[in-house]
């Protein structure tokens, strides 16, 4: 009897001396957080705040330094803390990214992941994504804590799964100029949250000044704007190559998001002209592009 209570007692000593190392190697891992920017939320509400609009068009936003002063304001709240990386969440058609996207894309620290746009400009997909990213990152334990920009109720899920894993979510919001710009579900949910206001985004912010175009005098006709479409269709394959040209033939009629963005501004400098709503003339910038290349295959 002796015996068994000396090997159980051993045996309780070892555990506890595991316990205490296990706990002394906790205690010298740092804390780890990362920032989750729901773009979507992020262009509507400060568009909104500082430039009187939510479309995009009107308005230009300095995400590299916008995302810097993100990344400060996390490091002044989680003092003790690391930052693993900034995860920017937005849309694009086919998931193709813009060449702002891009950009972002190619900042340090920063992971962009896409969902979709249909139709009517809508993302598609963006909050299974943080919700996918939330939970996983909390079940390996690679944060301790969340910081949130976002609003929409749907991204209650994600917080509930990153909270079951034992990771804080803290939420970040937009000061609305009237009423609330976050689902009340969402703000009952999370650990903590903060607003910041119009001093803080303004200076990333800032309203576009209409191109001379948009007054410009007399509507182009469809032949000279399908003209327009051969000229940057030749520019576009002389820069890009024949090997390009056939990787984008097989999407006839369509072209890629960043593809048809470009196309786009190019021609509505060339014209001097707006095509924005003007479906179609639209079309037949499309379809002036689409002519020449399939004259060059």
């Amino acid at each position: 009897m002796n015996d068994d209570l000396a090997a159980l007692s051993a045996r309780i000593d070892h555990t506890n001396e595991l316990l205490q190392r296990m706990l002394a190697e906790v205690a010298k891992t740092p804390s780890t957080h990362a920032i989750f920017v729901d773009a979507g939320y992020l262009y509507a509400a400060a568009g909104r705040l500082v430039a009187g609009t939510e479309d995009r068009r009107a308005f230009d936003l300095d995400a590299e330094g916008l995302i810097d002063a993100l990344i400060d304001k996390a490091r002044t709240i989680f003092a003790d803390s690391r930052l693993l990386r900034v995860y920017w969440y937005d849309g694009a058609r086919r998931r193709i990214h813009t060449a702002e996207q891009q950009t972002i894309a190619e900042l340090p620290d920063v992971k962009v992941r896409l969902g979709n746009l249909n139709a009517n400009n809508q993302q598609k997909g963006v909050d299974s994504l943080i919700r996918s990213d939330l939970e996983s990152l909390a079940r390996h334990r690679a944060i301790s804590d969340a910081a949130l920009l976002g609003g929409d109720e749907d991204l209650v899920s994600a917080v509930e799964a990153a909270q079951g894993y034992g990771a804080r979510v803290h939420l970040w919001g937009i000061e609305a100029p009237e009423g609330r710009n976050q689902a009340e579900p969402l703000l009952w949910e999370v650990d903590s949250q903060r607003t910041f206001d119009l001093d803080f985004f303004k200076p990333y912010v800032s309203r576009r000044t209409a191109p001379a175009y948009e007054t410009a005098a007399g509507r182009p006709t469809r032949e000279d704007v399908r003209f327009v479409g051969a000229q940057i269709a030749a520019k576009w394959l002389a820069a890009r190559g024949r090997d390009t040209l056939v990787e984008l033939l097989p999407g006839h009629p369509y072209l890629p998001g960043s593809v048809d963005q470009d196309l786009l501004v190019e021609a509505e400098g060339l014209l001097q002209y707006s095509l924005r709503g003007q479906a179609d003339l639209r079309r037949a910038l499309r379809d002036g592009f689409w002519d020449h290349l399939r004259t060059q295959y």
